[in-house]
């Protein structure tokens, strides 16, 4: 069929074609209810192949539904952001459900612009990655129902938390450096506002604390950089270094970060690992390509979004949450390589 015969197939034409029965392709189209992966792919295909068009906007009047989730991302060029965006669109399509991703660009101004867009397009839920600040639920429509990921929200009664368990994260990537013999640490960190990167200094205080390891202001090296670049963390670990604070171990909160921090052991003559040990955050993809590779502590991405997912689509369907379905913490596992 050609586009001018949009919308003149019925959903029982649908059906005989698909060899189900009506009430079958109904239930596809509106994700509800009961029926295989393989009916669903295969009367999609039908769909597909005549052309069939729905009227979304009178569906939506109907049901008070947009079948719409608004995605606010700090740094979509962010590797970990932008794999966490990458599976919820794909995990929310397969449900029926249309994505808008918005990219922050950390600017509070351009986050409160966007969910004022979000709630003109009357999405159905919010997803929340990250961001410099807790996140204000006051900021939205009282009924939005959002899922906040990494981001901690100012109100928790109406806010769903979800979040790597960072503090570990940052503690045993201490350990790890520490029990390699490292016995002056140093952590770099950027972005001191967000929760993921006080948690990550949380954990490496309290292992220097642990293994009887001073802590000093100076142990910390901070890089101002809106984007986190490699460049900008470079030029920083060559000026502390320039000034007399050597390390024999060092702990990057991301592996952006980390990378930055390998290249001006290079440039100052230290040798990765024999002199200067480095372990990262994240698990870039990047981190087995860098020489040498780059230990890193990796955060479940795919249980992450699946999760988060799964609770904001329990909220639409006005499921009632358990107080430990409001707020988890998902477990990271330390990658070990070349660089420590």
């Amino acid at each position: 069929m050609n586009n001018n015969d949009e919308n003149k197939i019925s959903i029982k034409q649908i059906a005989k074609l698909s060899g189900v029965s009506p009430a079958t392709v109904s239930r596809v189209i509106n994700n509800n209810g009961r029926f295989s992966e393989k009916t669903r792919h295969h009367v999609m295909k039908v769909i597909k192949e005549n052309n069939y068009g729905m009227n979304y906007i009178a569906k939506s009047l109907r049901m008070k539904k947009s079948f719409t989730i608004g995605v606010l991302v700090p740094d979509i060029s962010n590797a970990f952001f932008s794999s966490i965006v990458l599976r919820m669109e794909k995990y929310l399509y397969s449900k029926g459900y249309s994505v808008i991703i918005c990219n922050t660009d950390r600017d509070e101004q351009k986050e409160l612009a966007y969910l004022r867009t979000l709630e003109g397009k009357m999405v159905d839920g919010l997803l929340v990655i990250s961001g410099d600040q807790e996140f204000d639920p006051s900021v939205v429509q009282a009924q939005t129902l959002t899922v906040c990921i990494d981001r901690k929200p100012k109100n928790a009664d109406n806010v769903v938390f979800i979040s790597s368990d960072h503090y570990r994260g940052g503690l045993l990537a201490t350990e790890v450096l520490i029990k390699k013999g490292c016995e002056k640490l140093g952590i770099i960190i950027s972005h001191e506002n967000l929760y993921s990167s006080r948690e990550r200094l949380r954990g490496f205080k309290d292992a220097l604390e642990t293994y009887g390891l001073p802590y000093s202001v100076n142990k910390v090296i901070r890089v101002e950089d809106k984007e986190t670049k490699p460049e900008a963390a470079r030029l920083q670990i060559l000026k502390s270094l320039r000034q007399g604070d050597l390390f024999d171990g060092v702990f990057a909160i991301n592996d952006r970060l980390a990378f930055g921090a390998m290249k001006a052991c290079r440039e100052f003559g230290l040798k990765v690992p024999e002199n200067v040990k480095i372990i990262g955050f994240d698990d870039d993809l990047l981190c087995t390509y860098s020489s040498p590779s780059l230990s890193s502590v990796k955060q479940d991405s795919d249980q992450l979004a699946k999760k988060a997912c799964d609770l904001l689509l329990k909220l639409i369907h006005l499921e009632v949450l358990t107080s430990n379905e409001r707020c988890q913490i998902i477990p990271i596992n330390i990658v070990l390589r070349e660089s420590v």
